[in-house]
């Protein structure tokens, strides 16, 4: 059996060093440019080399994504971005656009170069023409079921990877490659500029009589034609395992720390627990179910991974994500008094039950028993959004560990 890869997004530096310290093997991130999430906060240069420093403290990897489909007009800025790469040196490239590959290739031969899924990897013959240019991983179409995974492995040479997504969003389209969000706003999905216009709310209206909405699948009030649940594998890392793929990714370069930290450290744990024992990973299974429900969520599916998803891989009725937890901030550093200094993302108050989530797997649920504002002045609530705090809860904090809140749910 191949050790899998846990390959994790972080949309900032700071995403990044909390998806090291909760258990990525890997991490996959954007440049300022010439990556497909235009929204996401991204890297500057100098963000990007402290982030692979770290990572490689850690002994973690860092690709980045170069995967726009690129019109003419990218292509002078797609070759000096490559010259900077050269001297960033991330571990390896994602790319899509068989011109930017051959760029890369050129430019900064020393670099891996990865093949995105919006390359419509869906057969092994595709995976050998990108072996013979030069790549050392393709990542699948999200459309392959295992069966086609296992095929595919057992026709590529031994020493070229698979990488496939196994959790986060699912895009309506083809492989990501979408023209909806172009036609209708003017973004362009394959420029990194998509608006998500699937999750949009949808009537149908018949031609000469405007403004009268009809429904369109048995709701009287419009419908999410577009809208999937979003693609959940931890209950079947057997199969993945099995399967032969090398790496697991994880979507998401536009969520927080928190649901960056929650979905990498309940993967790690399942790969780990599989590893150790099959037996063992089916014993924890609940915990697994529990711990990744943590995080905001829009209901799960097992995608195309079993064969064709049926309408139940659908969300009709709103396009809303299950929320129970809530971000708070994480630990930056201590003070002599083992008080956590953190950057406060949502409101809390002294007396308050949070919790403090741990790398190893704890949830500690404490009470806040003091806040401290950036001048040192007692507080009883941190009220506004990005301010310095320190906060006592009555444990002792390391470096990186989240604090959240559970919400209620109905």
């Amino acid at each position: 059996m191949r050790k899998p890869e846990l390959l994790v997004p972080a949309s900032s530096l700071e995403v990044l060093k909390i998806a090291v310290i909760f258990g990525a093997d890997a991490v996959y991130i954007g440049g300022e440019a010439f990556g497909l999430r235009a929204k996401a906060k991204n890297f500057t240069r100098e963000e990007m080399k402290e982030g692979i420093a770290f990572a490689h403290s850690h002994q973690v990897k860092v690709y980045v994504t170069v995967n726009i489909l690129a019109h003419n007009r990218d292509l002078d800025g797609v070759r000096a971005y490559l010259k900077e790469l050269k001297t960033t040196r991330p571990d390896g490239l994602i790319i899509a656009d068989p011109g930017i590959f051959m760029l890369a290739k050129e430019i900064c031969p020393e670099l891996e170069r990865h093949i995105s899924t919006q390359a419509n990897n869906t057969n092994y013959e595709t995976y050998r023409f990108w072996y013979q240019m030069g790549a050392k991983r393709v990542v699948t179409a999200r459309e392959l079921s295992l069966e086609e995974i296992r095929q595919i492995r057992a026709h590529i040479p031994e020493d070229m990877e698979i990488e496939t997504f196994v959790h986060g969003a699912m895009c309506i389209s083809y492989s990501g490659r979408c023209l909806l969000s172009n036609y209708l706003v003017g973004r362009d999905a394959n420029q990194g500029a998509c608006t998500h216009p699937c999750r949009w709310k949808y009537s149908l209206v018949e031609e000469t009589r405007p403004g009268e909405y009809m429904p369109v699948y048995e709701n009287e009030r419009g419908t999410y034609i577009f809208n999937s649940k979003d693609l959940c594998m931890i209950e079947h890392m057997d199969d993945l395992l099995d399967a032969g793929v090398d790496s697991l990714k994880i979507e998401g370069r536009m969520k927080t720390a928190l649901y960056v930290a929650t979905v990498a450290r309940t993967y790690r744990k399942a790969i780990d627990d599989y590893l150790e024992s099959a037996k063992k990973y089916h014993e924890n299974l609940p915990w697994y179910r529990e711990q990744i429900s943590n995080c905001t969520y829009r209901q799960f599916t097992t995608g195309f991974f079993y064969g064709k998803p049926d309408e139940n891989a659908q969300i009709y009725d709103n396009n809303t994500y299950v929320k129970e937890y809530t971000y708070l901030g994480f630990v930056e550093g201590l003070t002599p008094e083992g008080m956590a200094q953190i950057t406060q993302r949502n409101k809390f108050s002294v007396g308050e039950k949070i919790e403090v989530m741990k790398p190893d797997g704890r949830n500690l649920e404490v009470t806040v028993r003091r806040i401290l504002n950036e001048e040192g002045e007692e507080v009883e609530s941190a009220p506004h959004p990005q301010q310095r705090l320190y906060v006592d809860v009555g444990v002792t904090f390391q470096p990186y560990d989240i604090l959240r809140r559970q919400e209620e749910t109905t």
